[in-house]
């Protein structure tokens, strides 16, 4: 949780280390996703460098002006990210979950002082959306 004016892309290596995938079968939780959808706020060279190195594959689009610096800059500027329209089109259900969250006027607002009350906002708003559904 960070102040409410800090941007989510600082957040990002944070939060993917937090990431534990279970297994099917015995042994501990993958800490490695096969694949990430975000959206052009994360669009950034060290974010893109960290999830090459950490090998996984990823879509996010890239915004026109780094579009355009990396156009400019010729062969120095690098290859074009490999962008799948089809794959980010499925991006939309994650969209649509946190829009149904804020429709919570506890969970929009974020005006509790203390993550830990914040987090059971946002669970006691999951268990209401999932027991409507």
């Amino acid at each position: 949780m960070t102040p409410g004016q800090y941007g989510d892309s600082p957040q990002f290596r944070t939060v993917l280390q937090a990431i534990r995938i279970p297994r099917l079968g015995p042994g501990r939780p993958r800490s490695r996703p096969d694949h990430l959808s975000a959206d052009r706020g994360y669009s950034s060279r060290a974010n893109r460098v960290h999830l090459r190195r950490r090998k996984i594959r990823h879509t996010i689009p890239e915004p026109r002006d780094q579009r355009a610096n990396r156009r400019r800059r010729g062969s120095a500027g690098g290859r074009p990210t490999g962008f799948d329209a089809e794959r980010y089109k499925g991006r939309n259900v994650v969209e649509r979950a946190i829009n149904r969250l804020k429709n919570f006027h506890a969970v929009a607002t974020r005006y509790d002082k203390r993550a830990y009350i914040f987090l059971g906002t946002v669970t006691l708003a999951a268990l209401i959306i999932l027991l409507r559904t």
